[in-house]
């Protein structure tokens, strides 16, 4: 008689005492012999995020506390796992309430499709400029969950973060029927309003949360994102600059994308050092990947991929090298780089804990974009069984 003996991935260990009791057993013709194990693999998971921001003429204050707080944001979602394992994070973007976009759309524009790219979001969002406008919510949440690839994988959070400071039921589409939508879709929206608690509850932002099962909050857009410095800032920085020189550039978009990292390295660091440190912390996790223009990535996701490269994807230094000699110097750099995120995830983990001692000595707490949008976050990922 065979027995079937179903072991989770996620608790590799049985799977171990499972063969050793399958020896033990085989042993003894009193037992019964255990023959098969089987793994499970892990569900895959994935979190997805759509920013919905307001740029018209009112909502500079709005966009800065976005560039301020997105590494921060996506390093929030990065604490977060699904049944023991890290979820893929994609985030979008949109603009709404802009004069210089199309009347025609209902002044609306996707930024950035749902992606991984993570430096393709900093990029799109530092170059955001505001001009007055009409702001329809309706419109753009209708239009984000039309045109957005939403997962239908049942292991995946779906978020939507609308910002604005106008009543929430202006334009032509009612936002209850938009956000109805989203729901079959099981996409969860969250309102944002720029102004004072009462005035966006009369003007349908907390409304629009509890439609979409979301999150209702008030953020003052004007006010400066306040940041606590750490000790580890500046060694976390440091690694920054080795850990760039292990990026290899391949294929058609090599050179620009390396070149695309660094500029938002630039961008992160316009802003302030914590902010460089919060980009440098992304940069060390899973959800920062560039498989699609690193070599070591690539490597990282397949060890196949080396030998998959034609000559006129591969960096001009590595032409002339044989296959092997370029996976040596690409394992060489896996390691190297490996080391390097893990001396970074080991002071991000001090950074942490200093902020958060720093955090219980202040009376009056910052209530921005990055911390409306973290701890709904961390709400909502509890009830979609996700956890930290």
């Amino acid at each position: 008689m065979k027995n079937l003996i179903l072991i989770s991935a996620l608790a590799v260990s049985f799977a171990s005492k499972a063969n050793k009791l399958s020896h033990s057993i085989s042993a003894s013709p009193t037992y019964l012999q255990v023959t098969n194990v089987l793994i499970v693999p892990p569900a895959s998971s994935k979190i997805q995020v759509a920013l919905l921001l307001d740029t018209s003429n009112s909502m500079d204050g709005l966009i800065d506390q976005a560039k301020s707080r997105i590494w921060e944001i996506v390093n929030t979602l990065t604490t977060l796992k699904y049944q023991g394992t890290n979820p893929d994070i994609e985030i979008a973007l949109y603009e709404y309430g802009n004069d210089g976009l199309s009347a025609e759309k209902g002044f609306i524009r996707q930024v950035a499709p749902l992606t991984k790219d993570l430096d393709l979001i900093s990029e799109k969002l530092f170059a955001l400029r505001t001009n007055g406008g009409s702001e329809y919510c309706g419109n753009v949440i209708h239009s984000s969950i039309d045109e957005l690839q939403w997962d239908d994988g049942a292991n995946t959070m779906k978020l939507i973060y609308i910002s604005g400071n106008e009543p929430f039921n202006q334009g032509p589409v009612d936002y209850k029927k938009a956000i109805n939508k989203a729901l079959k879709n099981k996409v969860y929206v969250n309102t944002i309003f720029c102004g004072d608690k009462e005035t966006g509850i009369k003007e349908f932002w907390q409304d629009g949360a509890v439609t979409g099962e979301g999150k209702y909050f008030n953020i003052n857009s004007n006010a400066k994102v306040e940041y606590i410095v750490t000790p580890y800032d500046t060694q976390i920085n440091a690694c920054n600059q080795k850990l760039n020189k292990t990026y290899i550039g391949y294929g058609r978009h090599g050179v620009s994308k390396k070149a695309n990292q660094v500029a938002q390295d630039e961008n992160a660091q316009s802003i302030s050092s914590s902010n460089t440190a919060e980009r440098v912390v992304s940069k060390s996790k899973a959800a920062y990947s560039n498989e699609e223009w690193d070599m070591v990535d690539s490597y990282r996701k397949d060890k196949g991929s080396i030998q998959k490269m034609s000559k006129e994807e591969l960096p001009s230094e590595f032409k002339n090298k044989s296959k092997e000699e370029i996976t040596k110097i690409i394992e060489e750099k896996t390691a190297e780089r490996e080391k390097i995120q893990k001396e970074i995830g080991e002071l991000a983990v001090k950074r942490q804990k200093f902020i958060t001692e720093e955090s219980k000595k202040k009376s009056n707490k910052s209530d921005d974009l990055g911390v409306a949008i973290k701890s709904s976050i961390l709400d909502l990922a509890s009830k979609n069984g996700f956890k930290q």
